[in-house]
């Protein structure tokens, strides 16, 4: 009555994976395009996500592309 099968824990694993896309989506479109500051970004996005202010500016931040003129 109380045992979770090992389908049950992959369905708990599937929901939590999609509930955390939306939280991690400027780590994501870092890593996809290839951001030499994608590090920075994830860290940001992980410990300052929770705040809308967090999020939204790793998601700028994400979107920028770095000037390759700098010296």
């Amino acid at each position: 009555m109380g045992s979770f099968s090992l389908f049950h824990y992959l369905i708990v694993l599937v929901v939590l994976a999609l509930l955390m896309a939306p939280y991690m989506l400027p780590g994501i479109l870092a890593l996809a395009r290839k951001h030499p500051r994608k590090g920075a970004i994830i860290a940001l996005n992980f410990f300052l996500g929770w705040s809308v202010l967090g999020w939204f500016g790793a998601l700028v931040w994400a979107l920028t592309t770095p000037n390759e003129t700098a010296a």
